[in-house]
């Protein structure tokens, strides 16, 4: 009997850094059993924090990655974090019109990815740590050993779908985007 295989749907994850990476992968490898997403976390460097350098790389790359491929995204998003967002206000106005010409959708970290992994974990949905230090002091707090740029198995350890179920309630980007992909 020959079966039909659906092609599943390509998604861009564009990333800051390893740490957004292992994210996406975690992502990917929870829905992949179902076989509909196939997300594709990228590493977005050299960005060095600057958002519209960030947003800038993800356009060119998905350009790339589009042609030599043959074939358009689904959906294209970028993790990156809220930090440095406001430090120059004349780039950060110009990302506004390239996130509509790439169709991009942004998830902002506030401030940084540790703090938007804090809120994944139980009773943490509404710590918001003000800085990158004590988002890391926090999450060490509740996630004992917790280290910055850890491979996803290591993420895949701690965190499952209930748990993005619950970032998402906090995190209304994060939850727009999994919305968009068909994720939930």
């Amino acid at each position: 009997m020959n079966r039909i295989r659906l092609q599943r749907r390509r998604i861009f994850l564009g990333c800051e850094g390893e740490s957004e990476q292992s994210y996406g992968s975690l992502l990917h490898h929870l829905v992949d059993a179902r076989g509909h997403l196939n997300i594709e976390p990228v590493v977005l460097q050299p960005g060095g924090g600057d958002p519209l350098a960030i947003v800038e790389r993800a356009f060119y790359i998905i350009q790339r990655k589009e042609r030599a491929y043959g074939e358009r995204y689904f959906y294209r998003g970028v993790l990156l974090d809220r930090d440095t967002y406001g430090q120059n206000p004349g780039r950060d106005q110009q990302i506004q019109g390239l996130i509509i010409a790439a169709k991009l959708h942004l998830i902002w970290q506030h401030p940084t990815h540790e703090a938007f992994l804090l809120r994944h974990l139980p009773g943490c949905q509404k710590l918001r740590p003000r800085n990158t230090a004590e988002a890391i002091a926090r999450l060490r707090e509740h996630w004992s050993g917790y280290e910055k740029g850890a491979p996803m198995t290591y993420l895949r350890a701690r965190l499952n779908l209930d748990n993005i179920r619950a970032a998402c309630t906090v995190e209304p980007e994060l939850e727009s985007f999994l919305k968009a992909i068909n994720y939930f």
